[in-house]
């Protein structure tokens, strides 16, 4: 007997077992789930992920893609037709899309400069967000989400799906439970292979993009074929480099285990003596947080991979926790290792439980997203959670380009005009900062 005639039969001896025949009516009409009108904005690479996690969760209803890009849209399209029967409508302005299909949710996996304008946008037609990290690309513009989901009411999920992957639960609990006794220090970092890399000439954007919507409201340059897709992460107009992209996850995960919810003082230095390539963020940064009762420190490298350093194979990526019985990794493909003091203990050590294909746990993100919009409950990895966990990213580039400290009260940056400039820019065009 196969599963499907296996679950054919225990469901009908399970009716067998009612008696009353209107329990046999309602076992026998019982409803599906409710399905929620979805769509997505970024149909990329990423976002093909989260829609196919959604897709999976059998509670959506995709009625529409859109990106400015039509081979993304059509690419995906094509790839969701494999998953589901689903017909969704494809656009190329999300303001249309929105307008048009109403949906009840939206996924956010654009470019870092457009999360803000979509999201809020999506949350004022009445739609639930789940919005990819960093949530923004200044502080200012994730108040304004933070302000838009408590007006609208909706759910704002953040995708730092590491606050839900069993390691990382496990070994918060860990570090919470005082195992590692007081923790005075911890070290995030990201340590990749590379080198100098070669200029690429700006040219022509492809016939099937939208150039100038893809900029948006961000500054509009001349494209270049090493942003599109997925190299913009390294241009800061759009993004904010390596402590922006994989740096949020690792601070996310310091400020999960501590009950401080900011740093009061930042610092942070870097440069690119090593890359000559056509991006512009920095190939190596550094970032100190200061913390009442902790330190904090960012270290991120493109270049000079080697063995010493590797927490797996592709790289070195984690956070050390350093208390007084021990040292702590918490990593990603790796799992998590207690090291303690104390050479007479055993090392102690958990194995990551990742999804394939792509290692991550968005399927699990997303299950607290329904569960959070069904019962108004706020998601594990709410706007706010997610705003100060891209404000610890933020305030690092924002001391770098500063050249100098910062001291930072939760909101602003405390006596310091020229500083404070930089938790805004200016908008290009039609499009209208966020407050």
């Amino acid at each position: 007997m196969n599963r499907s005639d296996f679950l054919k039969t225990s469901a009908l001896a399970g009716a067998s077992l009612i008696t009353d025949p209107h329990q046999v009516r309602a076992f026998i009409t019982r409803k599906a789930p409710q399905k929620y009108r979805t769509a997505l904005v970024g149909a990329g690479w990423w976002g093909g992920n989260i829609l196919r996690c959604a897709v999976q969760a059998g509670e959506s209803k995709v009625v529409a893609l859109c990106d400015v890009d039509t081979r993304q849209l059509q690419k995906t399209s094509d790839e969701l037709s494999k998953l589901t029967s689903d017909k969704p409508k494809l656009y190329r302005d999300y303001r249309e899309m929105l307008n048009t299909e109403k949906p009840e949710i939206v996924i956010v996996a654009t470019p870092d400069h457009w999360h803000p304008l979509i999201a809020i946008a999506a949350m004022k037609v009445g739609a639930h967000v789940y919005v990819e990290k960093p949530i923004s690309h200044t502080i200012n513009e994730g108040k304004a989400m933070v302000k838009t989901a408590r007006q609208t009411g909706r759910i704002c999920q953040v995708g730092t799906h590491r606050r839900v992957s069993p390691h990382n639960v496990s070994g918060i609990e860990f570090l919470k439970s005082g195992k590692a006794g007081k923790i005075g220090m911890a070290r995030a970092f990201v340590y990749y292979p590379g080198g100098a890399g070669q200029p690429t000439p700006d040219g022509e954007a492809p016939k099937e993009m939208d150039w100038n919507m893809w900029c948006g409201p961000a500054p509009l340059r001349a494209y270049n074929p090493a942003m599109h897709p997925r190299g913009w992460r390294n241009f800061l107009d759009y993004a904010n480099g390596t402590l922006g992209d994989w740096g949020i996850h690792w601070l996310d995960q310091i400020l999960w285990w501590t009950e401080e919810k900011h740093p009061r003082k930042i610092y942070s230095t870097g440069g690119r003596p090593i890359r000559k390539d056509s991006t512009d963020a920095p190939d190596h940064q550094v970032a100190t947080y200061e913390f009442e009762n902790f330190t904090a420190i960012w270290e991120q490298r493109n270049f000079a991979g080697n063995t010493a350093e590797k927490t797996h194979p592709q790289q070195a990526v984690g956070v050390y926790f350093y208390g007084t019985e021990g040292t702590f990794h918490m990593g990603w493909l790796d799992g998590w290792t207690f090291y303690p003091s104390d050479p007479k203990k055993p090392t102690i050590h958990q194995d990551a439980q990742l999804d394939k294909p792509d290692d991550q746990n968005i399927a699990l993100l997303w299950a607290n997203f329904l569960d959070s919009i069904k019962t108004n409950k706020l998601p594990i990895s709410d706007i706010e959670i997610g705003h100060r966990s891209t404000n610890m990213a933020l305030l690092g580039m924002l001391s770098m380009k500063l050249g100098r400290s910062v001291e930072w009260d939760g909101g602003q940056i405390a006596n310091d005009p020229e500083a404070n400039k930089l938790l805004s820019r200016a908008y290009r065009g039609e499009w209208q900062y966020p407050v």
